[in-house]
């Protein structure tokens, strides 16, 4: 375990915004979680900082990193076994190289297997729990369990993992044989094509209400390129919000919190946030 004190978060941000953290504690081995979290103490598990705004002021949060958890086991069978840490680019580079398939179509996404498995992230009609087996994770913050995917209610955007702030330590993966590598480019052209990684963001601001998108409500709404300082509604995908450079937490908040009044005024649907905001 490694402990740094009164570490800046900005650079821990894809937002690229954030405050003094009271510290930041680098796990190694995953038992040194059962006995980390101390009473009237604030804990956040920071992945890769692809899905949290950070407060910009002081943040009296332990944050906690699992990024040297970065091993991936062959289990033989088409059965992988990767740790929180590792990044779903790694992982895909992995089952390219040993011909396995079936989460093509997330390429792309940024962020760890914990992030992304304890939100149950997805795209183009497929979802990372679609290959999952089984998930390693600490529960009440003391006891390590290894849990069958029926055990975990996942959902559209969510997971029992989620919903009583388990921590993730590492999934089990049931691959299919032959990885697709033409709907793997495909997908990663097309995110390059359509999402603006040319600017700090935090992807997908708003969850999808049921039979729409949050893209086009907020496009249909005109606030493309509504700004608030230096936070902007992208152009190319206005459901993310891009940082020009020196944006602040109350800009990304305001201009939150424009988008859902007028998205709800013109079109009585109430965007409901997929990012983290933490504070």
């Amino acid at each position: 375990m490694i402990v740094q004190e009164n570490v800046s978060m900005r650079e821990y941000s894809n937002m690229k915004i954030g405050g003094i953290a009271k510290s930041l504690i680098h796990i190694e081995k995953e038992d040194e979680l059962k006995n980390l979290f101390k009473p009237n103490e604030r804990y956040y598990l920071i992945g890769n900082g692809t899905n949290t705004l950070i407060y910009d002021g002081y943040l009296d949060i332990n944050f906690v990193s699992l990024e040297k958890l970065n091993k991936i086991e062959d289990l033989g069978n088409n059965r992988v076994y990767v740790e929180a840490g590792v990044d779903l680019t790694t992982f895909t580079q992995y089952m390219r190289d040993h011909n396995l398939g079936g989460l093509e179509n997330i390429s792309g996404i940024p962020g760890s297997i914990g992030g992304l498995v304890n939100m149950n992230a997805g795209a183009y009609g497929t979802t990372i729990f679609d290959k999952i087996e089984s998930v390693r994770v600490l529960v009440g913050n003391k006891e390590i369990k290894t849990l069958s995917k029926e055990e975990l209610g996942y959902r559209y955007r969510g997971t029992k993992i989620k919903d009583n702030k388990w921590i993730v330590i590492g999934a089990t993966f049931k691959l299919d044989d032959g990885f697709d590598v033409a709907s793997c480019e495909d997908k990663l052209s097309k995110r390059q094509h359509n999402h603006p990684l040319d600017y700090p963001n935090l992807g997908s601001t708003f969850k999808n209400p049921e039979g729409q998108f949050a893209a086009q409500l907020i496009s249909d709404c005109g606030l493309k390129k509504y700004r608030v300082g230096d936070m902007e509604v992208s152009e190319k995908h206005p459901n993310f919000l891009i940082n020009h450079g020196n944006a602040k937490f109350s800009d990304v908040i305001d201009l939150i919190k424009h988008i859902k009044e007028v998205v709800y005024s013109k079109t009585g649907y109430m965007l409901d946030t997929e990012i983290i905001i933490l504070k």
